[in-house]
């Protein structure tokens, strides 16, 4: 399914209107022509959230396992330029339970004030000894997920006013119990 609209504001800036309803206007600027031959921009399905990324490779890449990420582009820049939003990154499902191909940083967290290119950090999760994995030019390779922001008013206090019974207070890491 396409998601390329090329009626899009030249201001890059949504209006009231559209802002409060909750319709986001993001201008992409396509680096990488082969993009288009490839099909993007486009989701997997009508109901998925996350737009598919193509890997902007002129050669096969090999991923040994355990190895340091690698930066592959995928092909285009953004500009969501409006604070109440963002755009997530995240590896695709299959290749990361399968294959083992997931972030190098596990999830890639794009700012409203970023538009230089995209990039994706890939890293073979699979242990040593294991076959090296081969990224190819135009596979997709993760995902883009655009997500609202909440900005909460911090203010810095000297302790915490007394909590309600029930509250897990300071528990940590796996104190509300098992299963």
């Amino acid at each position: 399914m396409s998601g390329l609209d090329r009626e899009a504001s030249d201001t890059g800036e949504p209006d009231r209107a559209e802002r409060e309803i909750g319709r986001l206007d993001v201008a992409i600027r396509i680096l990488d022509p082969r993009l288009t031959e490839w099909g993007f921009p486009r989701w997997g399905s009508a109901l998925a959230a996350g737009l598919d990324l193509h890997a902007c490779l002129d050669a096969p890449l090999v991923l040994e396992p355990q190895a340091p990420p690698a930066l592959i582009p995928v092909g285009f820049a953004l500009a969501i330029r409006d604070s109440d939003w963002c755009a997530m990154v995240y590896p695709r499902s299959g290749m990361g339970h399968r294959d083992g191909l997931v972030l190098g940083n596990t999830v890639g967290v794009i700012d409203a004030d970023y538009e230089g290119p995209l990039m994706i950090s890939a890293w073979n999760r699979n242990p040593p000894g294991a076959a090296p994995l081969t990224v190819r030019p135009s596979e997709r390779i993760a995902q883009l997920v655009f997500t609202r922001v909440a900005r909460p008013a911090l203010r810095v206090v000297d302790a915490f006013p007394e909590a309600g019974t029930g509250a897990r207070g300071a528990g940590g890491f796996g104190s509300t119990g098992r299963g």
